[in-house]
């Protein structure tokens, strides 16, 4: 039987750990030859002996189930690194077909104590490194398209997270920027599309490093049979349908995921529309339809959906 995403390669960034490697070594086990991007280097174990790159474990990892990969050290948030890793891709494997976008960080901080620092590094990494590996794989697919005057074959799954959709409090940044990264994927959508490519996001939950400090620890000696509902491995087989030929109707969608569940969600819709009685609005017209409108609705409801996070499977 022929794999989904045989003679297909895809780059995975953030994949030497929790969500990017199980989203690595689903896209391998699918079919596709793997570029496995992380930032982490070479380092120690804990004899003191030398270890390999996170991202180059993964590889050898994916290389030793059967599957096709190499390994990529860089921080994507570099416009020149991200531009490597994409003709890395190209030139090792004859072509790229499939961009997972996962690489972030945190630095979680209320907003009256947050520091510029932390404000910068968040979005540096998730959003500018989320546009710059889009730039140069939609150059790649918008240039293999004029070559041939035809669609070619482009996914892009980008990585939001519910933090955007809830309001989470106390990351400003990472909401900021994982807002950001839905409408930088709704534009990609639509300028891509005429070439074959499609561009989507996930809001996954799962327990990894980055966010042992957000999710309570599995316990120590779970119950026999019992699959923790935040394992990375829920989400890796949605970004693999996401990433096949299957999923050619899905476009610029966001898709909550974990726990075997996937909720797809809605576009913003018009609440409310209010009509000035003149040319232009006044403060006490305002003041009356839409202190009407606000004053009859629930007392801290706002555009954040908070509902999401208590979405499960049933």
């Amino acid at each position: 039987m022929t794999l989904p995403l045989t003679g297909l390669t895809a780059v995975v960034t953030g994949a030497g750990r929790g969500l990017g490697r199980a989203e690595a070594h689903e896209l391998a086990r699918l079919g596709a030859a793997v570029v496995v991007n992380d930032y982490g280097q070479p380092g120690r174990d804990g004899s003191g002996e030398a270890s390999a790159a996170p991202a180059e474990s993964v590889a050898a990892e994916i290389r030793a189930a059967g599957g096709r990969a190499i390994a990529h050290l860089g921080d994507v948030a570099d416009f020149a690194t991200a531009r490597g890793l994409i003709d890395l891709a190209a030139g090792e494997f004859g072509r790229l077909d499939i961009l997972v976008n996962n690489a972030g960080i945190l630095r979680d901080r209320m907003i009256f104590s947050m520091t510029e620092n932390e404000w910068d590094a968040v979005v540096h990494v998730h959003l500018k490194g989320h546009f710059n590996t889009t730039r140069f794989a939609a150059a790649h697919w918008r240039d293999r398209a004029k070559a041939t005057g035809a669609p070619v074959y482009g996914r892009i799954v980008n990585t939001s997270s519910e933090a955007f959709l809830a309001g989470s409090a106390g990351q400003p940044n990472y909401a900021a920027a994982k807002g950001g990264i839905v409408g930088l994927t709704t534009s990609t959508a639509l300028a891509l599309a005429k070439y074959g490519v499609t561009a989507n996001a996930i809001c996954p939950r799962a327990r990894t490093r980055m966010t042992q400090d957000v999710f309570a620890d599995l316990p120590a000696d779970p119950s026999p049979g019992v699959v923790d509902p935040l394992a990375p491995e829920h989400v890796a087989p949605v970004v693999g349908y996401l990433a096949s030929p299957s999923a050619s109707a899905v476009n610029g969608q966001l898709l909550v995921v974990h726990g075997g569940m996937v909720a797809v969600m809605e576009r913003p819709r018009v609440a409310a529309k209010f009509d000035s009685a003149k040319d232009m609005f006044t403060f006490e017209e305002l003041e009356s339809t839409l202190g009407t409108h606000f004053g009859s609705r629930a007392p801290g409801e706002t555009f954040a959906s908070r509902e999401v996070l208590t979405l499960k499977r049933d």
